[in-house]
């Protein structure tokens, strides 16, 4: 059995060595044409002028992904406390499942709620406020629009890492600091959660990765159109967006190789936050 297992356990690791060869050898030659810094830092996508620059929908990638962290941190990390410390077993019962369903829904249909409810209220606000700005930046299809959907999407994965970091502190620093004299939010604040801050910037981090390497919803929302935003208004590009709308007509060459090379980037970009999460949470776990 230990054979078996080792066999199934080098399998999986084998699937994603393969995915990252696979992409490097098909994205790597575009390194070579044009240059590791010209393809990252290059301001403009043009493929039928032979220009590979991504660093646009890299900005419009993290720009989403921030403004979906604002939203999201605050409102998962205080439902966290709550499911934890202050809800009735009831409630929890209640809550928990709806978060987890939160977690299942397919992401087209984050991307249609977003399309049919947050676009409209963004655009008829915007003609509101801002009734001068152009047709695009009155579209509603905008960062703001995708940092929601992001925010919404994300937030069972904090909640959930949250939560198991939140209980994981020992009852008798609660106990202690209760004891003390201390009020039931006053523990919460300045033992529960500097004890548990660790497993909860994992859950940030994880997150974080999640919103950096969604595609569909944030296609449906975002706008797609290649430059550098100007206000949370502005239409962006994701990263995984790109390599979405453009891999179907992409003709073979140049431009099939960058959009791999736009894969090798968010592969390692993905690697990098998700291994840093890990080696936060490992601390943590060390350091109890």
């Amino acid at each position: 059995m230990r054979k078996i297992l080792f066999l199934f356990a080098a399998l999986s690791i084998s699937a994603v060595i393969m995915i990252g060869i696979f992409v490097f050898i098909e994205g790597y030659p575009i390194f070579i044409k044009v240059g590791l810094l010209n393809f990252i830092f290059g301001q403009k996508w043009s493929p039928s002028e032979g220009l590979y620059g991504i660093l646009p929908m890299i900005i419009g990638t993290f720009s989403t992904t921030l403004g979906a962290l604002i939203l999201s941190v605050p409102l998962s990390v205080f439902t966290a406390i709550f499911l934890v410390d202050y809800a009735p077993k009831k409630v929890e019962r209640l809550i928990n499942p709806a978060i987890e369903l939160l977690a299942g829904i397919p992401s087209v249909i984050y991307g249609l709620f977003g399309m049919t409810m947050i676009v409209p209220i963004i655009r008829e606000f915007q003609k509101s406020y801002f009734g001068n700005g152009t047709s695009q930046m009155q579209s509603g299809y905008s960062i703001l629009a995708a940092a929601i959907i992001l925010s919404i999407m994300i937030s069972p994965t904090i909640i959930s890492v949250t939560r198991d970091a939140l209980k994981s502190v020992e009852h008798e620093l609660k106990a202690g600091s209760l004891a003390l004299g201390a009020t039931k939010w006053q523990t919460t604040w300045h033992i529960v959660l500097p004890t548990a801050k660790s497993g909860i910037i994992a859950g940030i981090v994880l997150g974080m990765g999640r919103a950096i390497g969604e595609t569909m919803a944030v296609i449906m929302v975002a706008g797609n159109t290649v430059g550098f935003p100007e206000s949370i208004f502005s239409p962006v590009r994701s990263l995984t967006g790109n390599i979405a709308i453009e891999m179907a007509y992409a003709a073979a060459g140049d431009h099939t190789q960058a959009l791999f090379g736009t894969g090798i980037v968010l592969f390692i970009l993905i690697m990098f936050i998700n291994g840093f999460a890990l080696r936060i949470f490992g601390k943590g776990v060390k350091a109890k």
